[in-house]
């Protein structure tokens, strides 16, 4: 196939002055639509801080922004007509002046020429340019633009006007069809932003997923529940309180799943004397009793509107198997609070690089985050499990007593400890690669440090 020359496929005119100022006239409205384009991306980009600069200040510039921003429907609809008037007056002038100067021989590539040539152009002068400009330094570019684009808005008013009611009709239409919002798509969301931190995005995270929490999920077991027997003399309930360090505690009558009442131990203050014949019964306050299933979200209204800070949490049979605090609510969403009171306690030892020493009750979460392992790294085992103990339990299937043992995901599980049928300590040792990576992910914390 022979190559076409240059001659072949078009033929210059012979240069005419005039042209000249075709080509000044492109190049401004070029440069109107770099303002135009990029007051799209600054006014829409200007954050919190900016808009509280904006409000302190006293410029004309400034006064300009926000009587802009007072209706931002009109301003956005301003910037969308300009910015489109402009693009349509620079294609004509190129298509007129490619016509002037140039005659293509072959229809093909007149057509490429002027599609690829001029839309390059616009869109990397008159687009792509000016937005990246005015997203990086948005109020610097908006104080310049504002005054242009308040004349701007009131000149295109009427057609903003028609622009934003015709809009409306088609919005109110469609939004009787939308679809609700699902959780996986603001998780998917939360993920894909690039600016917070790993905190902000946790307790995005902690948010998002906070409709969909029960409280089982976030209670504390049975098993590790500090209650009083109705029983007791006060001298035992006095060392309890001390023992405990809980500002509140159950109170049953014979066992567990019969409780009577809440101690709050700033009830007993005035009574710190008394010996241990003294009625402390007398003071416990009526017990609250919520569902294991119950949402966390409808708890907390629930708090809120009753005044209360724990319940006691009861199975379909009425039986009780944990306590849920308001403490346990907010920490689903900004992380673990330790107040002056607590003290922060491990639930693993470390023996090498490899292998740790976990407490039974540990969750997965904070096995998966203490081990350096991938979040959901158990996921398609783990069942209903909660906890490293009720991993282990589901998958064996069965009890296990002290010595026995499961490998997981490379992952290897050994019962250390038992108390009763309650599995205490295990010990785990991690797979060569996974041990790598916790060492990479510590080394980098410290870094941060």
């Amino acid at each position: 196939m022979p190559v076409q020359k240059l001659s072949d496929i078009f033929t210059f005119y012979p240069f005419d002055p005039g042209m000249v100022g075709y080509f000044v006239v492109v190049a401004a409205l070029l440069c109107v639509s770099a303002f135009v384009s990029g007051s799209e991306a600054s006014f829409f980009s200007l954050s919190v801080k900016d808009i509280h600069t904006v409000r302190k200040s006293n410029s004309r510039a400034d006064r300009t922004i926000l009587r802009l921003f007072e209706t931002q429907d009109y301003l956005l609809a301003t910037i969308l007509i300009a910015n489109n008037l402009v693009n349509i007056c620079i294609i004509l002038l190129c298509n007129h002046l490619i016509d002037s100067i140039v005659v293509f021989n072959a229809p093909a590539w007149e057509f490429l020429f002027k599609t690829v040539v001029v839309a390059f152009i616009l869109l990397l002068f008159g687009e792509i340019m000016p937005k990246i400009l005015a997203s990086h330094r948005p109020l610097q570019f908006a104080r310049i633009i504002a005054v242009p684009l308040l004349g701007l808005k009131h000149i295109f008013k009427p057609f903003s006007w028609l622009l934003i009611h015709a809009g409306s009709v088609v919005t109110r239409s469609l939004s009787r069809h939308k679809p609700d919002l699902s959780m996986d798509e603001l998780s998917n969301a939360v993920a894909m932003t690039g600016d917070q931190s790993d905190e902000e995005k946790q307790m995005l995270s902690g948010i998002v997923s906070f409709v969909n929490t029960e409280v089982e999920e976030i209670m504390k077991p049975r098993v590790d529940i500090v209650a009083l027997d109705e029983a007791a003399d006060y001298e035992t309930v006095k060392k309890t309180i001390i023992s405990s360090g809980f500002s509140r505690i159950p109170v049953f009558r014979g066992d567990p799943d019969h409780i009577l009442g809440m101690l709050y131990v700033k009830d007993m203050i005035p009574f710190i004397g008394r010996d241990a014949s003294f009625d402390w019964q007398r003071h416990l306050r009526k017990p609250y009793f919520v569902t294991e299933h119950k949402k966390i979200n409808d708890l907390l209204e629930e708090f809120q509107s009753r005044h209360v800070h724990i319940a006691v949490v009861v199975d379909e049979y009425g039986s009780t198997v944990g306590l849920v605090s308001l403490e346990d609510i907010l920490e689903e969403i900004v992380g673990e609070i330790l107040d002056e009171s607590d003290v922060e306690q491990a639930c693993y030892t470390k023996l090498d690089d490899r292998t740790y020493l976990f407490d039974g009750k540990t969750s997965l979460n904070d096995f998966e985050r203490f081990t350096g392992l991938d979040e959901d790294y158990f996921a398609e085992v783990r069942g209903g499990a909660e906890s490293v103990a009720g991993l282990m339990l589901e998958l064996k299937g069965n009890f296990l007593k002290e010595g026995d043992g499961v490998t997981c995901r490379g992952v290897k599980f050994t019962v250390q400890a038992v108390e009763g049928r309650r599995i205490d300590k295990i010990r785990v040792v991690l797979p060569e690669a996974a041990a790598a990576a916790s060492g990479a992910s510590k080394m980098r914390q410290t870094n941060k440090k």
